[in-house]
């Protein structure tokens, strides 16, 4: 877990928030740092469990802070919990403030991955072992 000052997990994804991602209040649009997060959680997700897997919540989303037009938003990400073919992932997404120089926690929340084989069936998540293939 982080304290308010430095991110947890895994660094998994850095992208610059644009002008075409904002919302009516000027600030970026929710959607867009949830989508991030469901990017960068399933990267994890995959690597943990060795194959395909699937979005099947999320939980406990909190918005903290609004991400703006320049940010970099980056997602921190772990293995919070693996179950026989779920997993749950916990997110942080802090946003590099440039003019202001200092990095914030913006959002955190948990997303729940299942296991999925060829035809989108639940599989076991496989035990864990040491490294992830390169691609």
């Amino acid at each position: 877990m982080s304290d308010e000052k430095h991110p947890a997990g895994e660094a998994t994804l850095r992208v610059v928030a644009m002008p075409s991602d904002v919302n009516i209040n000027g600030d970026i649009f929710g959607g867009w740092v949830l989508s991030q997060m469901d990017i960068a959680s399933g990267i994890i997700a995959a690597q943990r469990a060795k194959g395909r897997v699937t979005t099947v919540a999320v939980d406990a989303m909190k918005f903290i802070r609004p991400v703006q037009v320049g940010n970099i938003l980056c997602v921190w990400a772990w293995v919070e919990r693996v179950g026989t073919s779920s997993m749950g992932i916990k997110i942080e997404a802090w946003a590099v403030r440039h003019r202001r120089g200092i990095s914030e926690k913006v959002t955190e929340a948990v997303f729940t991955y299942v296991a999925i084989d060829e035809d989108g069936k639940p599989r076991p998540v496989p035990e864990e072992t040491s490294g992830w293939p390169e691609a």
